[in-house]
């Protein structure tokens, strides 16, 4: 379980076709506090540390990814030297920042634009439109694993503010009209329809 609040932004060190694709993941996090099998939040994306160590570029862990995952997030996009979101999973105790968030990604959603606003830049997104039913002004999405709130929703478009400090701490600074993004539905929101239609 996640809060959609990132901690770290790694980097893809090096990929490799072994049946599935093993990742390796550049991170400021101290190698030597991830336990193997434990979870972290890649991108939104919650996968299982296979390895972990400590060389001359630094600290890093490998993750597995499956080609169902492959196939129904945006993670078939990683290349060598990609920055990536990093959280690692709550502990009983933490401060809940953001908003529940599971690291089961729903699918992918396409940024349409990006413009000024203020001093925060609005992105618009495209959302399948399964999930669009989901997504409510004021409520929170999970989109590469940071929890964001809603501020507009027209069809299956729907669109986010990020703050300059946002910005600058994920890859949201980097971030360009075209990519896809890995969404997660708000729980809540998913219980709340699943209730509407039963009854």
């Amino acid at each position: 379980m996640f809060t959609g609040i990132v901690t770290d932004m790694g980097r893809v060190r090096a990929m490799e076709e072994r049946g599935d694709l093993r990742v390796r993941i550049g991170t400021g996090y101290d190698a030597d506090g991830i336990d193997l099998g434990a979870s972290i939040a890649c991108d939104g994306c919650c996968l299982t540390v296979v390895d972990r160590g400590r060389d001359a570029e630094g600290d890093w862990f490998d993750v597995d990814v499956s080609a169902e995952s492959l196939s129904k997030t945006a993670l078939g996009a990683w290349e060598v030297d990609r920055p990536v979101n990093l959280e690692r999973a709550l502990k009983v105790g933490d401060e809940l920042g953001g908003h529940i968030v599971s690291g089961h990604v729903d699918g992918t959603a396409e940024i349409l634009s990006i413009t000024p606003e203020g001093d925060s830049m609005r992105f618009v997104f495209e959302a399948p439109a399964a999930l669009a039913r989901f997504i409510a002004p004021k409520g929170s999405v999970a989109l590469n694993g940071t929890s964001l709130t809603v501020n507009g929703v027209e069809g299956t478009q729907f669109g986010v503010n990020m703050i300059p400090h946002t910005q600058a701490v994920t890859t949201w600074g980097i971030a360009a009209p075209g990519d896809r993004v890995n969404l997660e539905i708000d729980t809540l929101a998913r219980y709340v329809a699943r209730l509407a239609e039963a009854g």
